[in-house]
Order: structure tokens, then C-alpha cells, then sequence
């Protein structure tokens, strides 16, 4: 495969061709441009990364992220746990108040908790389902009882397992409260227009309200990078996420703009469904299909032709940098000919699959690259380019063959491989089950020393790249960039836009 050919089959990818609308750029109204457009606001439903923005400004934390990933307060003011690990109390913060003048207090928390755990289409399910049991000791302590000790539980309530909404407002509105999200955090909910944008106004009210600079809050999904950048420049948009690299020394080279990125946690990957209704018979049931796909694969090639060198090769649910990272286990080159015995071996000489992908320039690029890498092995794969909220739809009813989404990566490495991958959990678009696996994961999930937790990754790992329910791809940077008048904008490892301290100049 000559690296030239790859990148004439890049630049095949169709660009958008629409701005924004025009609106005036006061002092008071942040505009944000994100990747895609969010698909629920309901923390215990939603499943995209570009929603955990919104969310994150939307919708307080029992625990926060600071910008070495380390956990910090935020609802919870303080907390402790029993010396067998097995009973987490939280101190909740005095003060603290829902959009709809309801209280934050212990009550909330806990309805909050069996909410996540017991809602039916609730995606929170396998990040927190080693709560046995949640206590309220008084109006601001909660005690929540384990079944068996869990590390990563309070890493898990750094995102939407620890987003906490208005009780109240989650009894009137039901399956409503998408449309009408009602929380704790710095702004509140005004309304969205479905692929438009989601505007939200500044909580007076607000614990922390001095921290946050701004009256009103836009946010719109735009899939193509170079309109994103477009609006940025023409001033429609402050700031936008997932600038390409491509585009990243241009923007440096503007006196108008700034850039900041941060290496994120997580992976992008193909996750194949081996077990769901439209699962493809070849992938799913001969797993050395799924290895000749696999070996097929130049990950490097990728990485240098659509991102320019400046995200990273991966096989594993972990970036490099990760503790976690088994480097026993390196990103294997590109191998044509055992790619063409595994198929051989598994009495194949050509096979179809099905790839959906989202409509994003970048990942639409990638995927034209594997399908010409893996043709020359026999595998015939068809792009259906699918809007974002539609494939995570279309995913969770298991209607795909094949799809190039990601997970955007937790601070607990456990929260990498969980979530997707454990048997029944919610977000096994996969249908995926070892029982061997979700043991592993189990045992690791009790252990507190860093060492013997790497051992027990490392075994996890070792399984998924036998069993291959995701063919993982690439690592990213999170890529920011923003107009010079914005003052204080800091990156966090888990690449979600905070607004703590944000002004314009």
C-alpha cells in the first residue's frame, strides 16, 4: 500500500458547505461549535462525548476532574471510605440548589443513584453496578454500600453517573426531561432546536456563580472540521472543539486565534457486533476474520495520512502514555500475508461488511483508508456515513455490522473497557460476553495497589485482543481553538470544555 494512494483516498472525504448564522458577538454570549450535535440531555441516557459538554455546564458533579485528572470536590465537599473499601460517604455541600429552587441534599443524591441503576434504558448501569445500596445518614451525608470494594466508583461520578438532576423534575417530566433538563450546574436550560443548537442562560443562583463569566451559552454541532474553522475565523464562534491537525499550524499562525490541546484518555476503534440482530456471520462467528481485518490494518499509515503524525497508533483500550498501557503488547505492523492465511483459515476468500461511520471529514477519511487496506485481503468493506445521534440509535439496536465511533476515555482505566464490554452492560454495542473477561475486570475493580491492578488489565487486554469485539485504532489529542479575546481556557485530560474562569478580554 503506497502511502501517496492512502492520502489521495483522504482527500476524497465531502466537506460541508454552510456558516453559521450571523449574531452579535456580546460580551456576555459564548458561542461553542462542537463536532456533532448532542443526542440526549438526560445524564443516566446520554452517550456521546459532544453531549458531555453541554452536560458539563448543564448539570453539577457529586466529584470533579482537575487538569491533571486528579478528583476534586464539587458537589461533594468531602468524602471517606470504610477500611474494607466497601461503604463510600459523601459530605454534600451546604447551599447548593437545582434550577427549579429544589435543594441539593442527600434525598437528591440518592434518587439521583437509583435512578442510574434502575431506569430502563439508563446507560449509567455497568459504571456503577457495584452499588449494593444508597443511605441517607442526614440531609447532607449520604452513604452509599458496595457489594464488593470498587476503585474506580468515585472516578465514575467525575462524568454522568455523578451528574445529579432535580429529583422533582425527573418525576414530572419522565421520559421528558431530555427536552427539558433541570439540574445544579453554573447555567440552566433554555431550549434546543433539534441540529441547530442548544442555548443556555447563566444560574444566578449558582454556588460558584462568580466563576462563570458569561450570561448565555450557544452551542451547535457542525461534522465538518473546516466549517468549524470557517465560523471560528469569520467570528460566528468563540471556540471550537476537535480542530483538525491538519489545520492546527495555519491556526498558530493566525494573530487573531489560539490553540490548546491535551492528550485525551481513550480510543478510537471499530467495534464489530458479534452477537446482535444485524451482526455480520462472517465477522461474528469466525474470529479469524476478524484478526485478518485486523492485520490488515496500518495504524501508523493513518495516524501519519489523516492526522498528520499527531495522534497515536493503538491496539488497546488505553493510550501509551496510560499507566495501564501493557507495552509487552506493541501496536503489531501492517501484515498482508498472515492477514491472507487467517482468512484462508477460516475457509474464506472474500467476504462484504458493513461500515457505518459518522459524517465527520477525519473519521469518514480513516475509514476510506482501511476499506483500500483491507481489499487487498478479501474484504470488501461498504462506508454508510451515518449522522452521529442516528449511529449511537442504530448501534444501541444492535442494526449495524461494523461501526468507527471511540470512547473518549475515563480517568479509572476500568471505565475503558466496562462500559463497552462487559456482558449486558448498556453500551455493549458489541453484544459481547466472557464471562473470563468481566471476572478479571471484577477482581481488578477491588484492588488498590497500581501494580497488581496493571496485572489484571494487562490479562484483560490480552483477551481483547484475541477475541477482537473492538479492533482498536488510534489515540487523540483533544485540539482546541479560540478567538485571542478568550482569557483562561484550560484543557482537562478527559477533554471536556469547563468554563470555570473564562472571560473575554
Amino acid at each position: 500500500m503506497k502511502l501517496l494512494n492512502i492520502a489521495l483516498l483522504a482527500g476524497m472525504a465531502l466537506t460541508g458547505l454552510s456558516t453559521l448564522p450571523a449574531t452579535a458577538q456580546e460580551a456576555s454570549v459564548l458561542n461553542i461549535v462542537l463536532q456533532d450535535d448532542p443526542d440526549t440531555l438526560d445524564p443516566a441516557t446520554n452517550w456521546s462525548f459532544v453531549g458531555r459538554h453541554v452536560l458539563q455546564s448543564l448539570c453539577d458533579k457529586i466529584v470533579d476532574i482537575d487538569e491533571q485528572g486528579q478528583i476534586v470536590p464539587m458537589l461533594a465537599e468531602s468524602w471517606e471510605w470504610s477500611a474494607d473499601g466497601k461503604v463510600l460517604t459523601l459530605h454534600i455541600r451546604h447551599g447548593a440548589t437545582f434550577h427549579d429552587g429544589e435543594p441539593v441534599n442527600a434525598e437528591a443524591i440518592k434518587y439521583n443513584l437509583d435512578r442510574d441503576l434502575t431506569l430502563d434504558i439508563s446507560r449509567r448501569k455497568a459504571e456503577i453496578s457495584s452499588i449494593a445500596s444508597v443511605d441517607v445518614i442526614d440531609d447532607y451525608t449520604v452513604k452509599i454500600n458496595l457489594k464488593q470494594a470498587s476503585v474506580p466508583l468515585l472516578a465514575a461520578f467525575t462524568d454522568r453517573p455523578g451528574m445529579i438532576i432535580s429529583p422533582k423534575a425527573g418525576k414530572e417530566l419522565g421520559d421528558n426531561f431530555t427536552n427539558n433538563p433541570v439540574c445544579s450546574g453554573p447555567y440552566k436550560f433554555v431550549k434546543r432546536v433539534v441540529q441547530d443548537r442548544i442555548e443556555l442562560e447563566k444560574f444566578r443562583n449558582y454556588w460558584n456563580a462568580d466563576k462563570y463569566h458569561f450570561d448565555k451559552l450557544i452551542y451547535r454541532g457542525i461534522p465538518d472540521s473546516n466549517v468549524r474553522l470557517l465560523n471560528l475565523r469569520s467570528g460566528q464562534a468563540d471556540l471550537i472543539e476537535r480542530l483538525a491537525t491538519s489545520d492546527v499550524a495555519s491556526v498558530q499562525q493566525d494573530a487573531k486565534l489560539k490553540t490548546a490541546e491535551v492528550i485525551g484518555l481513550g480510543y478510537y476503534g471499530i467495534t464489530i457486533d458479534i452477537g446482535g440482530p444485524g451482526a455480520n456471520l462472517d465477522f461474528a462467528q469466525k474470529q479469524a476474520v476478524r484478526e485478518a481485518f485486523s492485520l490488515a490494518i496500518d495504524r501508523d499509515a493513518i495516524n501519519q495520512v489523516v492526522f498528520q503524525g499527531q495522534f497515536a497508533a493503538g491496539n488497546q483500550p488505553f493510550p501509551p502514555n496510560s499507566p495501564y498501557y501493557d507495552k509487552s503488547l506493541p501496536v503489531a505492523a501492517r501484515d498482508v500475508d498472515a492477514a491472507k492465511a487467517k482468512m484462508k483459515e477460516a475457509g474464506l476468500t472474500s467476504v462484504d461488511v458493513e461500515l457505518s461511520v459518522p459524517t465527520d471529514a477525519e473519521r469518514q477519511q480513516v475509514a476510506q483508508v482501511i476499506q483500500s487496506m483491507v481489499s487487498e485481503v478479501g474484504i470488501k468493506v461498504s462506508i454508510r456515513a451515518t449522522e452521529l445521534t442516528s449511529l449511537l440509535d442504530i448501534a444501541r439496536a444492535g442494526n449495524f455490522q461494523t461501526h468507527l465511533i471511540g470512547w473518549s476515555g475515563r480517568v479509572d482505566p476500568d471505565l475503558n473497557i466496562t462500559p463497552m464490554l462487559a456482558c449486558g452492560a448498556a453500551g455493549n454495542d458489541a453484544h459481547y460476553c466472557n464471562k473470563g473477561l468481566d471476572d478479571i475486570l471484577t477482581q481488578a475493580r477491588a484492588i488498590g495497589d497500581t501494580d497488581a491492578r496493571k496485572a489484571k488489565y494487562a490479562q484483560a487486554v490480552s483477551i481483547l485482543l484475541k477475541d477482537l469485539p473492538i479492533v482498536y485504532l488510534y489515540h487523540s489529542k483533544w485540539i482546541y481553538a479560540f478567538n485571542t479575546n478568550l482569557q483562561g481556557f484550560k484543557t482537562y485530560p478527559d477533554g471536556i470544555i469547563r468554563l470555570t474562569g473564562l472571560s473575554r478580554s
